[in-house]
């Protein structure tokens, strides 16, 4: 066919590919929106007649169709050409954000979110397989940098744009006031949107599909119950989801002889993709600590307003973001390692700067190691994401696509859970000895940050077993499938 691009473009300069951009914008619209309800929780309970611990669905149940979806997408991103992968996602987000905006009940609104989850888990796969097959390797850093100021950007502003939104109306407007622009960025990202590749004509395996939504599902949401009163059943769902999910891979492996699994464990062979999966769960871990920790700090002891704790986090994301094209540029000329490294080192001292968490600590303080942190994780993921990917062989991108993707939420639903278990099993042993209950959640975020901590010190070994540059040709290391 006429519009697609077959064959991988000269070097750029770094100049982001116009695809690229189109589906970093798009991308930007539907990660704002994963974060945007942070702060709408209040407004829920009360239009909506639901408890809080209900109201937590519109992000569980967010969560959850992510962590179902995701593994499916390496399949489908092969199965389908750019154009149709980009506005079959986008139009799913489109649909869900228009039930979620004249949701009358509760059990509607959730439909509507299941829906957006369920575009949103499509883009970020299908935006690093695209980059990774019209960008030369030599500009991979630099365009990769673009990507990560987008997408570390939208977490950050979205509990402060949110804060901003519901102090003149409800919480429909949330949804209201994204639905025109993700609508205006369809219907221009389908008139420039080209298709790379061909699609590779292939079946499903509709019992992988079951055990993968069953088994990384059930697990995620597992660690969503560690915390609450219902531990003991969160154990059982995150054993389960672990036993299915054996019974997943098992099941890729037997596939993979006939090179029709849904999801290809071969880019595991390649060891620089694994070591960038450690350093990116690893990673995700520690910013998932500070998403946490930080907000129920700020607000529940220090007595802050939700909109001035997302003002005083969102600087941290900012920085993220903004430093993301200048640490791609260094990528590009000096290579990995000069600056995953000190990335790694950063973010321990940050965590252990948070483990002198007091009632009293300046915010000035508080701000600079969050900076610090985001910082840190800038330094990171950019370089290993881009090395991991850049290792992985060429016609198996959309599968390591898809498994970063998967290890991004499953490091955070074990990130969130590890921590408020700490702090929550912390808090009720010292309350039971009558200690104060402000008193006992410092001690337990203390603990919880020194865990982190610790965690955190795996990234600096396995930053020094992280080659420079990647090690393997774009054919790589694994045979490619006959078709």
């Amino acid at each position: 066919m006429s519009d697609v691009l077959q064959e991988r473009p000269a070097r750029s300069g770094g100049r982001t590919p116009t695809v690229v951009r189109l589906l970093v914008l798009a991308t930007f619209v539907v990660i704002l929106n994963e974060t945007i309800m942070i702060n709408a929780i209040p407004r829920l309970m009360e239009s909506l007649h639901v408890t809080e611990q209900s109201a937590q669905w519109v992000s569980t149940a967010f969560m959850l169709t992510m962590a179902a979806v995701i593994p499916t997408t390496g399949w489908f991103l092969q199965r389908v050409t750019t154009r149709q992968a980009y506005a079959l996602a986008m139009g799913a987000f489109i649909v869900g954000t228009i039930v979620s905006a004249v949701a009358p009940t509760f059990a509607v609104l959730l439909i509507g979110r299941i829906i957006q989850a369920g575009g949103t888990a499509v883009m970020l796969p299908l935006l690093i397989t695209t980059l990774m097959t019209v960008v030369p390797e030599e500009d991979r850093g630099q365009v990769m940098g673009n990507v990560m100021l987008a997408i570390s950007v939208a977490p950050a502003l979205g509990p402060t744009v949110s804060g901003l939104i519901l102090q003149v109306g409800s919480w429909r407007l949330l949804f209201v006031v994204v639905l025109p622009i993700a609508a205006l960025v369809t219907v221009f990202g389908l008139r420039k949107m080209i298709n790379i590749g061909e699609p590779v004509i292939s079946s499903i395996d509709w019992f992988s599909v079951v055990l993968a939504a069953l088994g990384f599902g059930g697990f995620v949401y597992g660690l969503s119950l560690f915390g609450e009163a219902k531990s003991g059943l969160g154990i059982g769902f995150v054993v389960a989801g672990l036993a299915i999910t054996a019974v997943f891979v098992f099941r890729q492996l037997k596939l993979q002889r006939t090179d029709s699994p849904l999801l290809d464990l071969r880019t595991l062979k390649v060891g620089t993709f694994r070591i960038a999966l450690g350093l990116t769960a690893v990673g995700f871990l520690a910013m998932l600590s500070a998403m946490v920790l930080l907000p129920l700090y700020l607000q529940n002891l220090r007595g802050l307003s939700p909109l001035q704790t997302g003002f005083l986090v969102m600087p941290g994301g900012l920085a993220m973001g903004l430093l993301g094209p200048t640490i791609g540029r260094l990528f590009d000329r000096f290579g990995a390692r000069p600056l995953v490294i000190p990335g790694a080192i950063g973010m321990v001292v940050a965590l252990a700067g948070f483990t002198q968490i007091s009632a009293t600590m300046p915010y000035w303080q508080i701000l600079g190691l969050h900076v610090l942190l985001m910082l840190s994780l800038a330094a990171m993921f950019t370089p290993v994401f881009t090395l991991g990917m850049g290792d992985v062989p060429a016609h198996l991108y959309s599968h390591g696509s898809s498994i970063l993707g998967a290890l991004q939420q499953v490091a955070g639903a074990f990130g969130t859970a590890l921590v408020i278990t700490i702090l929550t099993t912390r808090v009720t042993s010292l309350t039971a000895e009558g200690v104060a209950i402000a008193d006992a959640q410092l001690s337990g975020m203390r603990i919880a940050f020194i865990v982190a901590t610790v965690i955190a010190l795996f990234t600096i070994i396995l930053a020094l077993r992280l080659p420079n540059r990647p090690t393997t040709s774009s054919e790589g290391e694994v045979s490619a499938p006959v078709h």
